[in-house]
């Protein structure tokens, strides 16, 4: 288990590219499946959950070709199905949440898929009824084995299209239904379809490999299934979350920094949000300018009443960001309530930030309550365990911004989602230090 040695206090400068989109990344290469024609992705994020994603699928015989550190090429022309029944199979693929995505396209093309109950962040619970049921309205059968801890998945007639009604709009559960609904006989209404960045790009890939999809960018998607699907070239967006945790660190760190290439038009109500917490951005072009700010204000309602940040749907915040959001109130002016909707254990790591001197009541395991410090560097070091890939990252800003060494354990959950992050932040004059124990 490796850890961060953070030394706290220093200011950043100087610019720095987003990595792809993590999310996004899991979507589009298992969608390789759905083809034996070769498909090139490239802005692929080098993080430690593609890797084993991308590791996954040569295992069960997809050739892939590595064209430089962010590039690479798939074609699923010899999938051996028999890997699914391996041990090994069923080990690699417990230990990564994105394995939930391959079931979509491998019950769309061979008609048989396993899952055994996948791993990922220690968040809550997250459900796999939006997968399972969306796919059993297309026509696939679900036995769950217990004794084993998996799902059998089959389709021996093949899939075909109908309504489906989603009972939550999860980014993951539409990616899969729609990577199944683009082989299936007929036409598939999709309603509460999520309609992120990440979804849309997964349509814009399909369409492009010969999938007919309309209403991309909506909460209704419709799609007439096609007998096969061609290759193409994709290239991914950058990495919003990515994007908000370097807003978040500049401000907490009172530097100025210039991200590269944001895609700003895909941001959502982000830039509104931190503009609402007093973090002041320029758009230059298609760059964002973060400047030196000594402080920063909360904003409240029109009414006077505590400022809410709260996770939406899209275009509202996305739940990865609220740990961001959190840590970066604590050194603002004024108070914010954050309400984590999606997941009752994300908010557990504060009690780290409360050692470190903020001041914040855990309401219920959704809720808590900021009262910022009003001044920077008014947090003091101490040592962490990463619980999951965002908290992580949020311990890593709060460190950076703290008087004093911290010390921050389990870091592969911030490898899982960011790509040489302290290499990348070191080159912008932080003092992050990686321990291999």
């Amino acid at each position: 288990m490796s850890t961060f040695i953070v030394e706290g206090g220093h200011k950043l400068s100087g610019s720095i590219t987003p990595q792809g989109a993590k999310n996004e990344a899991l979507e589009v290469i298992c969608a390789t499946l759905l083809t034996d024609k070769k498909v090139t992705i490239s802005n692929i994020p080098n993080i430690l959950d593609v890797r084993n994603l991308i590791s996954l699928l040569s295992d069960m015989g997809v050739k892939v070709g590595k064209v430089d550190d962010n590039t690479f090429t798939f074609q699923a022309d010899n999938v051996d199905i028999n890997y699914l029944d391996t041990e090994e199979f069923k080990s690699k693929a417990q230990s990564l949440r994105g394995s939930v995505m391959i079931i979509g396209p491998l019950v769309a093309r061979f008609g048989k898929a396993i899952l055994p109950k996948p791993g990922g962040d220690k968040i809550g619970r997250r459900r796999l009824d939006t997968h399972f049921l969306g796919l059993q309205k297309l026509g696939a059968d679900f036995r769950y084995i217990f004794d084993k801890h998996l799902f059998d998945i089959t389709a021996p007639k093949g899939l075909n299209g109908t309504y489906i009604l989603l009972d939550e709009a999860s980014v993951t559960g539409t990616a899969n239904v729609v990577m199944a609904a683009v082989l299936a006989k007929g036409t598939t209404t999709i309603y509460n379809a999520a309609c992120e960045p990440y979804i849309q790009q997964l349509c814009k890939m399909l369409n492009a490999m010969g999938a007919q999809i309309s209403g991309v960018g909506s909460n209704l998607l419709t799609i007439t299934g096609v007998e096969s699907l061609g290759g193409t070239e994709h290239r991914m967006q950058p990495d919003m979350i990515e994007v908000g945790s370097f807003i978040g660190m500049a401000a907490m760190t009172g530097s100025e920094i210039t991200l590269k290439d944001v895609d700003m038009k895909e941001l959502g109500i982000m830039p509104n949000a931190f503009a609402r917490m007093g973090i002041e951005l320029r758009q230059v072009g298609n760059d964002i300018l973060i400047p030196q700010q000594n402080s920063y204000q909360i904003e409240t309602f029109i009414d006077g009443s505590i400022m809410t940040f709260a996770d939406a749907p899209w275009p509202g915040l996305s739940p990865d960001l609220l740990s961001i959001f959190l840590v970066v109130a604590t050194q603002a002016n004024g108070s914010v309530l954050i309400h984590q909707k999606m997941f009752e254990s994300r908010l557990f790591f504060v009690d780290k930030l409360i050692d470190m001197g903020a001041r914040i009541i855990l309401c219920d395991p959704h809720r808590a309550a900021v009262i910022g410090s009003g001044k920077l560097n008014s947090l003091y070091a101490t040592n962490m365990v990463s619980p999951d890939i965002r908290a992580g990252v949020a311990m890593l800003i709060a460190a950076m911004s703290a008087k004093g060494t911290s010390r921050i354990q389990n870091i592969n959950q911030i490898d899982r989602g960011y790509e040489r992050i302290d290499e990348r932040l070191n080159q912008l004059g932080a003092k992050i230090t990686r321990v291999d124990d």
